[in-house]
């Protein structure tokens, strides 16, 4: 089987499987999981496969055309160089460790039929854009990730944190994807076509008309997809969803869909230096922020969620200093230590069965209790704080690196100004990492708070899942000097220079947390764990079968004198922990001003508007009732109105004779 044929099975497998599981999700449910599970399985040997066949050499091309459109021509196309070809078998990777662990985080979930079936949708519709040489075929599966997108964050859809979740991830990234559309059709304008081959072509050309202006409408959506600043505040209320879920769209798909877009474009982007200094700002703000906010938050998947901004803000600075090939990298890397993350803070929460235990705050005795995810957690938080030799620090470095040799001039494809934002950012967030990453291990599995009950051991089908991403979080990072040619042959290895400021600030920043740390747990009593229960909240992201535990009387999260974020963050803490207000402030300057013309319209259309269709009714509705009293059916009664009106005509008549006589 040739390379091409395996290549278009890879999204199509995952595609089928959805369309087989809703089909038979409610007549034969016995066969819901392995629809879910085997064509994802599939689905990944056949992207290592073609990765394999690939070897980060020439890219394989092929395309036929779509439809005839008698302007620029739509084809289905594949392009699939190095890149393409790891980030497919990341995505499958991850998408089958999320399939199996679902299988048993939702075993008792009576919509785990449609969910899977989702999930392997979404899957095909990554794999689709990883693989698409055409540029509306690439927009299809942007799109298809977004719907759902919607549906899985809105699974819990009885709880109304879930709905509003869902709407808003939906109408914050299609706030991004108008603009982005626009950007397409102005490319392709400028280049002839949609392949993405002849777009590249044009620009090492100089045929791109307006670069600028393209460049800036794709990059709004790149931030609303990619959770960048300033369309990034949907990503964190997205944990309302099922934690698989965020494990797949906040690691391997839909967040990674940007990063991957913009590295596969990039020499559209780098054709304006002023789209270059954008993002590297973007990506300044989206790092130093996310990991402020990160800082400042209980809940252990809204930490993960900023994280995972900031991570991109590290991709993203990358791709703004004109290295595509550290972007991949840590995009990869990330993939595979922020999956774990997730999926090991939902074996807390299925742990802890309740959303009152899951806040970092209330926690106790889980190292002993669930020692997979412990210690798996531990790996993964080691690699996002860049702590050599896990995955992390080689991928971080490689941002960094790329940021030092543009600040410094050895490197032209952006201006120096975009390098030294990216590397000082970069280095800030670095700090700020280490720092929020020891505070979440600290607080999750060394609290002080009250021991949730014990729902007894974790199913084969999670924990397995935790060990197998371990391996990469732990070291893919070492092979990175064997990944040149899949990363158009630039160096990825850390420099002297990076390698002790991005680890000093790393150390430096979880020594100072756990110091703190250690001073604030000496001041603080430990919870009673007899203490009277309060009233709790199921958690929407609780296994169904699970019995709720009971939620103690503990401080409020912004209150708990133990956290060593508070002590960091200072009067930051506050704006830190609700996003700097950035969601107060598109309430005041967008949300009001549209429902108040909404009102306005709906006054307009209420009292104007109806006013008149209902005086036209009225008006009608009377003539009609005069004319019927008219109709009495009694000939005398006609005879006499006849009469009446000859008389009344015949003096009319007399009168104007007169009048015209007299004239």
């Amino acid at each position: 089987m040739t390379t091409t044929t395996l290549a278009v099975l890879v999204p199509l497998l995952p595609f089928l499987g959805s369309v087989a599981g809703l089909l038979l999700g409610r007549t034969a449910p016995g066969f819901v999981r392995p629809l879910a599970v085997l064509p994802t399985v599939a689905a990944a040997v056949l992207a290592v496969v073609v990765a394999v066949r690939q070897g980060g050499g020439t890219a394989i091309d092929a395309a036929t055309q779509l439809t005839p459109t008698g302007s620029v021509p739509i084809d289905l196309a594949l392009y699939i160089d190095g890149f393409a070809a790891l980030v497919a078998v990341l995505v499958g990777v991850v998408a089958t460790c999320v399939q199996i662990y679902s299988t048993g985080y939702l075993r008792e979930d009576p919509r785990y039929p449609s969910y899977a079936a989702l999930v392997s949708l979404f899957t095909s519709a990554m794999l689709l854009v990883v693989y698409s040489g055409d540029l509306m075929v690439l927009l299809v599966g942007w799109e298809i990730m977004g719907i759902c997108s919607y549906f899985l964050v809105g699974h819990y859809w009885e709880t109304p944190e879930a709905r509003a979740a869902s709407l808003k991830a939906f109408l914050v990234t299609k706030l991004g994807d108008v603009p982005f559309l626009i950007g397409l059709f102005a490319l392709a304008t400028d280049a002839g076509t949609f392949r993405i081959t002849g777009v590249l072509g044009a620009v090492a050309r100089g045929e791109l008309d307006h670069p600028t202006l393209v460049a800036l409408l794709l990059l709004a959506g790149v931030a609303g997809k990619s959770a960048q600043f300033p369309l990034h505040t949907w990503l964190p209320d997205a944990m309302a969803g099922p934690t698989p879920v965020s494990a797949l769209i906040h690691a391997a798909t839909m967040v990674a869909a940007g990063i991957y877009f913009t590295a596969r474009l990039l020499p559209v982007f780098a054709a304006s230096a002023a789209a270059m200094t954008v993002l590297a700002v973007m990506a300044a703000i989206t790092m130093v922020g996310s990991a402020l906010a990160a800082l400042a938050q209980d809940d252990i998947k809204r930490v993960l969620a900023y994280s995972t901004m900031g991570q991109l803000g590290y991709m993203a600075g990358a791709l703004a200093v004109g290295d595509r090939g550290a972007a991949v990298f840590h995009l990869l890397s990330h993939a595979a230590f922020k999956a774990l993350l997730f999926l090991a803070a939902g074996v807390v929460i299925h742990a802890a069965g309740t959303n009152s235990l899951t806040a970092m705050s209330r926690m106790s005795g889980l190292a002993k209790r669930i020692p997979d995810a412990y210690w798996t957690m531990t790996v993964a938080l080691l690699a996002l704080a860049a702590i050599p030799p896990f995955a992390g620090f080689f991928s971080k470095e490689a941002v960094l690196v790329a940021a030092e040799h543009t600040a410094l001039g050895e490197r032209t494809v952006a201006p120096a100004g975009a390098g030294w934002t990216v590397l000082v950012a970069g280095l800030l967030t670095a700090f700020l990492t280490a720092a929020y990453a020891l505070r979440l291990w600290l607080r999750t599995f060394r609290g002080r708070g009250a021991e949730a009950p014990d729902h007894g051991r974790q199913p084969i089908a999670m924990t397995s899942v935790l060990w197998v991403l371990a391996i990469p979080s732990l070291g893919f990072g070492l092979t990175v000097t064997y990944l040149d040619d899949w990363f158009d042959g630039n160096d990825l290895t850390p420099t002297v220079t990076t390698a002790v400021l991005g680890t000093g600030l790393a150390a430096a920043g979880a020594v100072i947390t756990y110091a703190i740390w250690r001073t604030l747990a000496a001041r603080t009593p430990v919870t009673a764990p007899g203490q009277a229960p309060a009233p709790h909240v199921a958690h929407p992201d609780a296994d169904a079968g699970l019995v709720e535990a009971e939620a103690l009387h503990l401080p409020h999260p912004a209150e708990d004198p133990a956290d060593p974020g508070r002590a960091l963050l200072g009067p930051l803490h506050g704006p830190a922990a609700d996003g700097f207000h950035l969601d107060a402030v598109y309430r005041t300057a967008f949300v009001r001003p549209v429902l108040a013309a909404a009102s306005l319209v709906r006054f307009l259309d209420r009292e104007v508007v109806d006013t008149y269709v209902r005086a036209a009714g009225t008006s009608a509705k009377g003539l009609g009732w005069l004319v019927r009293r008219a109709q009495t059916g009694n000939v005398q009664t006609y005879l006499s109105a006849l009469l009446a009106g000859s008389v009344v005509l015949a003096i009319v008549a007399v009168a104007l004779a007169n009048a015209v006589a007299g004239a």
